[in-house]
């Protein structure tokens, strides 16, 4: 079974595709039907992921591929293909998983949308284009589900278009996507020119084998760089971070499905995919384009932490800490910890949608209420979503012993500590731990504890069918640490193609103390500083400066409008008055000039050509009439016209001798 599933890996993402098509040809008043075809779509998906999934624990470096030839141009085939590795079974599995449950929470989250099916269809058709990224074998088929990925979250972010702020959001989304994916197709492109494939393998003829990676030199580091370009768009990476903030003007099931099973985790995917190409050439594990990962994933992941601590929004908190833990991320990978990076890649999917969800109910609960200072003393009236949100804060933060990432992190700073480049990215990252267990702490205080305010008198816990996600996840989330801890890491020696072996003496080391000391000084820290939930932040009073430069996002929101954004404003108005002033201008000259030439040919045509030709036409016709009424028909007549001529011509003659 798991050998036939990976020949035709194409049917995992299938029956999502055409469920959302179906959909989208059926009334608005199949609402369940519809949510319904939705869900087992998704379920079936996730069979067919588990199906697949046995074939790669048959060997270290199992990989299946399949590939096909396209179509021709000239003397040339464009192949792609498909490809079952340790890297995409563990992605389809946990995106099949994720994604079902915010199916199924959706249902109660969004019941009384008017639009409630066309949401499940662009459901559908996400989790369809982001399992397209995952078992592409050519980098040109990943590009492709690549777009329809941005595509889909543009669809969802402005779902509710109706509100100025969500077309906004999902316009800048789109756009600050695109400026990622221009220079990633470029690199593409090159890529193609250097290797004369985009096929990842090939029976050793692919662009990340041997041969091919020989074949592109120096080109290799702009290459990646430009590849990674891509990257930064789709996984908020600064500079192109700003807009995963504000995507949470979508409904909050499409904010868990962004941030946990599919947009922003292809970034990190994508440069797990061609890491041989990142790691060409590499002296002591580094090279130019791994250390930009590095560097860019350090700079995000620590500003994004400081601007989550000044953030009132809960969803927009989440978003802040997607961002950092995508940074954590990316740093992970360029040092060298892929097998860490994807396994935090894999725990987060799993926390940062409990998380994601969980807001979502504490919303639905408070009746929309988002900002925190308005919520308070929820524990109580929803037991089940602070239960369920407390696991997931834990893990977020890095509690350790029963939370996925807690071990995930751990393994991330132990990759850090060891590059030879810089043991700064190390530190830096300590740092974040602290500040992401800090700014948790904050939210939890304001939404759970404290007295309560006005959202939080009102509020109720949320229907079975949305806690029950909530409930599955956080069992998924203490669940995974069982195959990451250090005594037994089975995960990440799966996706590093080894061999496990337990040994509990592992837990015990010193890297461990260290994260529980972080841990514990974060939280303890957000509990001495935030115990009382103020309406005023304590940091906004102590530092007020300060808390609005973070609350403000650092400036750079605005720092983009006033450069970026006002020369696109300035080249728009240049634009526009070359259009109109210029360009409209010569148009309309060119105009004239053509009817000018047209109107003096069709006076010579008319007066000249036509006039000449009908006055010779009548000058014919007159001597035509004339010499007509010469022409009596008396035979007599002409004899004597004869003679006369004849007797002319004689005298002439004459006179003439």
């Amino acid at each position: 079974m798991s050998n036939w599933i990976a020949a035709h890996l194409w049917l995992i993402p299938l029956g999502p595709l055409l469920v959302a098509l179906v959909i989208l040809c059926l009334t608005t008043s199949h609402r369940m039907f519809s949510a319904g075809l939705a869900v087992v779509a998704q379920v079936g998906a996730f069979l067919l992921s588990i199906g697949a999934f046995p074939a790669t624990l048959s060997a270290p470096g199992f990989r299946a591929i399949q590939n096909f030839s396209w179509f021709d141009f000239g003397a040339q085939t464009l192949r792609i293909g498909f490809v079952l590795d340790p890297l995409a079974a563990v992605m389809l599995v946990m995106i099949t998983f994720v994604g079902l449950w915010i199916f199924v929470f959706s249902i109660g989250y969004m019941s009384g949308e008017k639009n409630f099916s066309r949401f499940f269809a662009y459901l559908s058709f996400f989790s369809a284009a982001m399992l397209g990224v995952v078992i592409a074998n050519s980098l040109l088929l990943l590009f492709i589900c690549w777009e329809l990925v941005g595509l889909a979250s543009y669809l969802l972010i402005g779902f509710w278009i109706h509100k100025p702020s969500a077309a906004a959001a999902a316009k800048k989304a789109l756009i600050t996507n695109r400026i990622g994916d221009l220079p990633f197709f470029f690199g593409m492109l090159w890529l193609y020119g250097q290797t004369g494939t985009l096929l990842f393998y090939d029976s050793g003829n692919g662009a990340l084998e041997s041969a091919a990676l020989l074949s592109l030199g120096a080109a290799a580091t702009w290459i990646a760089l430009l590849i990674f370009c891509g990257a930064v768009g789709k996984s908020g990476q600064f500079p192109l971070h700003v807009w995963l903030p504000d995507a949470m003007e979508g409904p909050t099931p499409v904010s868990a499905l962004i941030h946990a099973a599919t947009m922003v985790a292809a970034g990190v995917f994508l440069v797990a995919r061609v890491y041989p190409i990142f790691s060409l050439g590499a002296i002591g594990g580094v090279t130019p384009p791994l250390a930009v990962v590095v560097w860019i994933g350090v700079v995000t992941a620590l500003i994004s932490a400081l601007i989550a601590l000044a953030q009132w929004d809960i969803k927009r908190i989440l978003a802040y800490s997607t961002i950092s833990q995508l940074g954590l991320m990316m740093v992970s990978l360029g040092v060298g910890g892929v097998a860490a990076g994807i396994a935090h890649l894999l725990a987060h999917g799993f926390f940062k949608a409990l998380l994601f969800l969980g807001s979502g109910s504490v919303i639905h609960g408070c009746h929309e209420e988002q900002d925190i200072r308005r919520m308070g003393g929820l524990r109580g009236a929803m037991p089940v979503t602070f239960a369920t949100y407390a696991i997931g804060m834990m893990a977020l933060s890095g509690v350790p012993f029963f939370f996925s990432g807690a071990w995930t992190k751990e393994a991330i700073l132990q990759a850090t500590s060891q590059w030879s480049a810089s043991r700064l990215p190390h530190f830096l990252m300590l740092a974040g731990v602290v500040l992401t267990a800090l700014y948790m702490t904050r939210q939890m205080i304001y939404v759970y504890f404290g007295r309560r305010n006005p959202a939080g008198r009102q509020a109720h816990e949320s229907p079975a069918v949305m806690t029950l996600p909530l409930v599955v996840l956080a069992v998924c989330v203490i669940g995974l640490s069982l195959v990451l801890t250090p005594a037994w890491p089975w995960l990440e020696h799966y996706l590093s193609n080894e061999r496990t072996a337990s040994n509990l003496a592992e837990l015990i080391q010193p890297a461990l103390f260290l994260a529980l000391a972080l841990v514990a000084a974060g939280i303890g820290l957000g509990i001495l500083v935030y115990r009382k939930a103020e309406a005023v932040d304590p940091l906004e009073r102590a530092a007020p400066a300060l808390f609005r430069f973070l609350e403000n996002r650092m400036g750079l929101d605005q720092l983009y409008d006033l450069t970026v954004l006002a020369l696109a404003r300035r080249a728009a108005r240049l634009s526009n008055f070359l259009d109109c002033s210029l360009w409209d201008g010569l148009v309309r000259f060119v105009g004239a000039v053509g009817r000018s030439l047209g109107s003096l040919t069709k006076t010579f045509d008319e007066r000249g050509i036509n006039g000449g030709a009908e006055n010779a036409s009548d000058l014919t016709r007159f001597f035509g009439r004339a010499l007509a009424a010469r022409h009596s028909g008396q035979v007599q007549t002409y004899l004597g016209a004869i003679a006369l001529g004849m007797l002319a011509l004689l005298l002439f003659y004459a006179w003439l001798t």
